[in-house]
Order: C-alpha cells, then structure tokens, then sequence
C-alpha cells in the first residue's frame, strides 16, 4: 500500500469514526449547530455586543425591581419580565404577593427570555437550524424552571410541611411506581380497564390476521344503512379513542345513526414484525377490512373513514386503487379526520425529521425490529412539555398527587409499537422525502401514487389547535384530489376537536366550505362563518347521500364468523 493509500484509508476511517461518535453523542446535531452558532456571533462582534447590552439592561432592570419589592416601594403590578397569562407554572399567589418568590420567578423570566431572544436573532443560521435549536433550547429551559425543584417550589414546600412530609412520602412512592412503569403517569391508570369501562359498546371480532382484527359493531336501530361504514384508525394509538365511554363515543353515535360500523384494531407488533411495511398496512390492513365489510354487509361499496395517520393511509389506499381499478374502487367516500397528506410542514414534530433524527430512529428499530410506543409518546410530549411532562413532574412527585382519572389520558398512555421496515418507509418516504404528494414518486403495493387520481367525495376534518396535523398543512389535499372535497375546522386541537359529540355540553364550534380553486387556508378561513356545536350531526347527515337503503342489521357471516365479543385480544396486547 502507498503512503497516499494509506493516508486516504486514514482519513475515511477517521470520517466514520466521527460520523458514529456524532451519531453516538449528538444523534440531532445540537453540537454542530451550537458550534455554528457561536462562530456566527464571533463574526460579528457589532450583534453580539448589542445582545449583551440588552442583557446587561434586563439585569439593571431586575435588580431595581428586586430592591423595590424588597423595600416595599413597589408591588407585582410592577412587574418587570411577566408570565405568559397561560403560563400555569407561576399561577399561585404567592409567586407575586412574597418578594422572594416573586423576584425568583423574574429571574428566571428575563433569562429564558434573553436567550430565546438572542438564539432567534442569531446571524448565518438556516430555518430549520433555527426550529431545532430553539425546541432543544425551550427543553432545557422548562426543565430548569424553579417550580420543578423542591427547594424552589414554594407550594411544594409548603405541603410538605402542612402534611409533616406525608406529601414528599407520596410523591416518592410515585416516583418509584412510574420508573416501575417507564412513563410519568398522566392519569390515575387503575381507574380505567379496557373492555369494562373503557371501549364498551358492544360488537365482535370477524376477522382475525397478522396485522389486524375487524370489529363490527351491533346494531342499534331496527335497521341500518346498506353501505357499511369502515373506520381506518392509527396504528400509532389503539383504536378505542373513538370508543371511550357511551357518552364520547364517536362509534355508539354512528350505530345509534343507523350506520354499520367496522373498525381496525391493529396487531401491537413485536421483533418477529419487523418485516411488515406500509404495502401490507393497505392490502392486509385497508383492502381486507373493506373486503369483509363488503361480504358481511352484502354491498359492493363502503364509506371509508381515517383518523391521524389512519387518514394518511385512507388517501394512500384511495390513489392505489384509483390507479388499480379505477372502474371497481369499492369506496362510495371518504372521511379524512386530521390527516397529514403533504409532510413539507408537519408541526412541531419536524425538529426531529432531519437525517441526523431519523438515523437515531433507525438504529433504535434495528436492535428490536420496532419503535416502542413510549419513545414516540415522549416524543409528543416534548412538543408541550409545561402541559404534558414538568405539569405531572410537580404534581405527581413534588406535591405527591395522584393524577386526575381521565380516560383520554388513559388511552394517550396505553401506546402501541410500529414495525421497523413500516415506520421506516412512512418516516423516510412521507416525512422526510414528502413523496405522497408528487404524481407517481410513490410506489405502493405495486402501484404509483398519484393524489389526483382519487375521485371518491372526501368529508375532510382538521382541528384549530392541532400540533400534529396543522390544519393549514392539511388544507393543502383540497387542491390535490380529483373529486369533490368538504372541508371542515373544529376548534380544539388533535384529540377533542375529533372526540367532539353533540349535545349541550358541546363547546366547541366549526367553520365548514368547500375550497375555491387556488385559494390558500386563510382565504378559505375568512370566508367561512363560524358554527355552534359538534360538526358530528353534519357529517352523519352528508354520509346519508352515501349509505344506500335501509337493511335489517347482521353482525357476521358464515365466511366471517364472531370471533370474540369487542374489543376483542389485540387491544389488551
């Protein structure tokens, strides 16, 4: 081997050993942007020094408050770096009424502040640099806010001490269980139980295979409309979100509407899965529910409904067949409920998309053949983590409570796995790639993906607050299919924008139009006049249009016989 041979092998075994070592240590690059970032400011010495004397300033300005809290001559109207009215943290009184606390608490304001601030204004970064940055940078923020800490949490020790430590006691035994259990607890888990007070409403399990069972729900009109209604739920969750209790569920309103209800339960794989992709998610998931539906029910087509990434794989189905069969798509419509088809903007969940993030992924689905649930559950909640992680860290622990009984919260817990090769494909192909919405740059089950091609009528839903499936990100399906598409805006967010039953405890309200040719989300908005109530009265009365005569109900057949009462094994997994 020459020198130049062997310098040249030097030198890639040292690039991969780097790349491994960033990859070990740095999965998301936060190092490399952190470095860029401050030889940005050491190029330019003129921004830099206005940053610190903006600093300097915030700092002269909290040192005279202080002095005036603590002399008296002032009060917390005085307030020099205010909360966020919805910032719940610094809610108690005594954050503002004893000076201590209340100068604590402005500290760590001008700080977070400062350096949110300061990373925004930051020269020679890119947008996403920008993105990830400040979602690490408010990560570490909220976790080293004062109210997190014993010692720094006035009501913490306050309890502690009204109890004679009984509370610190609880919120030990909480701490233990929830290392016990690998999560931090969100709800009172032993208040709820799958099958007894949790998806209830009855049915049975006519179909069983490797990836999925088909629950068919009894009927409980005299008679039901001809054309079944076949629910695509995400494999992301279990799928008794949409079945949570006689008085939330989405599934009991639809059967007390005269409709026959199918619905997927998925399988919750394990390593010996790791094989399945996203082809067998539409012909062993989507093309074999609407296959027994068809036989069951007697009638050559279904109305299809998807909900989050079930949606996604309802448009994907749709192009398929389109493209397969276009004369014999055995779909009469189509709901979509908060379904992202066009990844170019996908929330908040974007700082993780970069290769950096997805080869991290990859590498913890290569040594169990599956993303565990609980990885991806903490990595939603990172996108809120005031609300949904350091709310329950004081509760549970420092003020040791037992968290509320709430089933939503149940069910947010109860987290299912994704195979290796499927997450895969939809992180690499959907996400990052964003090919669904390119014509044919999508191959699936055999066939190109084109939006286009579908013609079915679509009841699209999107809800106002949503981080997951921003619903301007969302709109973008109106311009992209071949039929005609209503478009719905719930407000709430993700969950209970969908979970939304009718009735005068309803307080949400929803903007309803279809979309005009070229316009945009806020265009379409501004049109628009804002409904009282649940937009589920509207959807059952549009799929009427679809549903054919009026049959006498049947819950199974010969061919697809009862299995099991719902909500059958997979769901217990």
């Amino acid at each position: 081997m020459s020198v130049k041979h062997f310098f040249e092998e030097q030198a890639v075994r040292n690039s991969v050993l780097q790349h491994e070592l960033r990859q070990a240590f740095d999965p998301f690059g936060l190092g490399t942007t952190w470095l860029k970032a401050q030889q940005a400011w050491a190029m330019n010495p003129d921004a830099l020094a206005s940053a610190v004397c903006r600093y300097a300033e915030d700092v002269q300005r909290w040192q005279n408050y202080t002095m005036g809290r603590f002399l008296g001559n002032c009060g917390p109207e005085c307030d020099v770096f205010p909360p966020n009215p919805e910032d719940a943290r610094f809610a108690d009184p005594v954050w503002d009424e004893v000076p201590f606390w209340d100068c604590l608490k402005e500290w760590y304001l001008l700080n977070t502040r400062w350096l949110q601030d300061a990373l925004y204004e930051t020269p020679g970064l890119g947008e996403q640099e920008h993105s990830r940055s400040a979602f690490w940078l408010r990560q570490w923020l909220n976790a080293v806010a004062p109210t997190n800490f014993l010692l720094t949490n006035p009501v913490a020790m306050a309890k502690a001490l009204a109890s004679n430590g009984d509370s610190l006691v609880a919120g030990f035994k909480n701490f233990a269980g929830d290392v016990k259990n690998g999560d931090i607890s969100m709800t009172d888990l032993s208040a709820f139980k799958v099958g007894e007070n949790l998806a209830t409403t009855p049915g049975a399990v006519v179909h069983r295979n490797k990836l999925l069972e088909v629950i068919h729900y009894e009927a409980t009109t005299p008679t039901v409309h001809k054309v079944p209604l076949v629910i695509i739920s995400p494999w992301i969750n279990k799928f008794y979100v949409l079945d949570l209790n006689p008085q939330k569920s989405m599934v009991k309103y639809l059967t007390d509407q005269g409709y026959s209800v199918f619905i997927t339960s998925w399988k919750n794989p394990d390593s010996s899965m790791r094989n399945v992709g996203f082809d067998d998610y539409i012909t062993d998931g989507v093309a074999r529910i609407i296959e027994v539906a068809r036989e069951i029910s007697g009638s050559d087509k279904v109305n299809l409904v998807g909900y989050c990434i079930g949606g996604t794989l309802v448009a994907t189905y749709l192009a398929w067949a389109n493209r397969q069969d276009p004369d014999n798509v055995p779909v009469n419509s189509a709901t979509l409920l908060t379904a992202l088809t066009d990844f170019s903007r996908p929330g908040d969940i974007e700082v993780f998309i970069d290769e950096e993030g997805l080869s991290f992924i990859e590498r913890k689905m290569a040594g169990k053949g599956y993303l565990d649930g609980k990885e991806m559950a903490s990595s939603f909640r990172m996108l809120r983590p005031n609300s949904l992680i350091w709310n329950y860290w004081v509760g549970n622990y420092l003020l040791g409570e037992t968290p509320m009984a709430f089933d939503v919260l149940y069910w947010n817990m109860d987290t299912t796995r994704m195979p290796e090769k499927m997450h895969r494909f939809y992180l690499r192909e959907l996400y990052w790639k964003n090919k669904l919405v390119e014509p044919d740059a999508l191959k699936v089950a055999g066939q190109p993906i084109n939006l286009g091609k579908i013609t079915q009528p679509i009841y699209m839903v999107s809800t106002e607050e949503d981080h997951i499936a921003p619903w301007k990100q969302t709109f973008s399906l109106a311009h992209r299919t071949g039929g005609p598409l209503k478009f719905t805006l719930s407000s709430s967010g993700h969950i209970i924008g969908v979970i939304n039953p009718p009735g005068p405890k309803c307080k949400r309200t929803y903007w309803q139009g279809d979309a005009q040719p070229g316009e945009n989300a806020e265009e379409w908005l501004a049109r628009q006049q804002n409904v009282a109530g649940s937009w589920w009265t509207n959807w059952a009365e549009w799929l009427r249009e679809y549903s054919g005569s009026q049959v006498k109900p049947k819950l199974s057949s010969r061919a697809h016989p009862n299995h099991a009462p719902a909500p059958g094994k997979y769901v217990l997994e």
